[in-house]
């Protein structure tokens, strides 16, 4: 008599790939559609008007990440955050290269990473939320030099990526899955978006937000994620939460992107199911990856945290290479110029 297996969660599709949540949207894109994006992204060009104040010096990027103490965080850009909280040091999405594609190939950025992969600090804990190019980068994963010292963090399928790159001690977990070590908890949990690298690697690995609680408060990172009905749960599962980093950029075409992507509205509407007091928007300013122009995000954000009632103070985006103090007691950020 055969065992009974007990049932898989929703999530792991019986051809061994990963699914989005029930009620998580679909791409209703047509071929024409997905023909004129990627022949877009193809010829593309890495040039963008910047904003002069959208980038710190490299002298100022220095001076804030010497000066700041814990709980702090510095942004590096795109989704790539030094977190410090609860004396430990936290990595997020490490993309500090030049291209987010294989061998230099894919979008470019217009505004370069305020340090290089070999220059990042030793992290207690680094965590990867999926494989796309612009969250898992090759070249810093491979420049990092303290592979021995740090915990990675992964969702299901990815620890290979990093014990092949030389990194000791790799944890692949599936959502609501927890680590912990004394009063640091990581619970990885579930994301609305997908995974691929390559031809015929699609959603074979795992995609994944992650919560972070310390003694100091509770700390939501959406890695890539569009809105959906899985939000709820998570608030009501893992939250609430004092501070929520979300991305608000790369939303354009909403029929390629709406299944992948929140726009900078529904960012607000995910983070306030949340439960979330704050919020610091990411994953925009510096790497092409959609037409839209990307200095319309934070605007977009600060209005619409003021049209759904969350606190537009609350509802703020840094500058490259800033570095923000934050309160130990809420983990708002206490002191510097934010910006909408």
């Amino acid at each position: 008599m055969s065992a009974v297996k007990p049932d898989r969660p929703h999530h792991h599709a019986r051809n061994g790939t990963f699914r989005n949540p029930p009620g998580s949207p679909v791409r209703d894109a047509t071929f024409g559609e997905m023909f004129r994006f990627i022949i877009g992204e193809l010829f593309s060009s890495s040039k963008q008007e910047v904003p002069k104040d959208h980038v710190l010096t490299q002298a100022e990027f220095d001076r804030q990440l010497a000066a700041v103490g814990n709980p702090s965080l510095t942004w590096l850009g795109h989704s790539a955050f030094i977190l410090r909280l609860g004396g430990r040091l936290i990595l997020t999405d490490p993309f500090l290269g030049e291209t987010a594609g294989p061998l230099g190939f894919g979008p470019k950025r217009y505004v370069r990473a305020p340090m290089t992969g070999a220059g990042l600090p030793k992290a207690d804990v680094l965590l990867v939320s999926h494989n796309h190019y612009d969250h898992l980068d090759a070249p810093t994963i491979e420049a990092y030099p303290h592979k021995e010292h740090t915990q990675v963090i992964v969702p299901l399928g990815l620890g290979a990526f990093f014990t092949k790159r030389g990194y000791r001690k790799v944890q692949e977990q599936d959502w609501w899955d927890v680590w912990t070590s004394g009063d640091l908890r990581i619970e990885t949990l579930p994301a609305i978006h997908h995974s691929g690298r390559g031809i015929g690697d699609h959603r074979k690995t795992l995609w994944a937000s992650f919560g972070i609680t310390t003694a100091e408060g509770k700390v939501w990172f959406s890695g890539d994620t569009a809105n959906g009905e899985i939000f709820e749960e998570i608030g009501r599962r893992a939250g609430p939460f004092d501070l929520a980093l979300v991305a608000i950029g790369a939303y354009t075409p909403r029929s390629l992107m709406k299944s992948v992507h929140v726009t900078p509205e529904e960012a607000i509407d995910v983070v306030r199911r949340l439960g979330a007091s704050s919020t610091i928007g990411m994953h925009w300013g510096a790497i092409a990856l959609t037409p839209e122009n990307p200095f319309d995000a934070p605007t977009r954000f600060k209005r619409a945290a003021e049209a759904q009632g969350f606190c537009a103070g609350n509802a703020v985006t840094l500058r490259i290479g800033e570095s923000r103090n934050l309160n130990s007691a809420t983990l708002g950020l206490i002191d510097g110029e934010h910006r909408a």
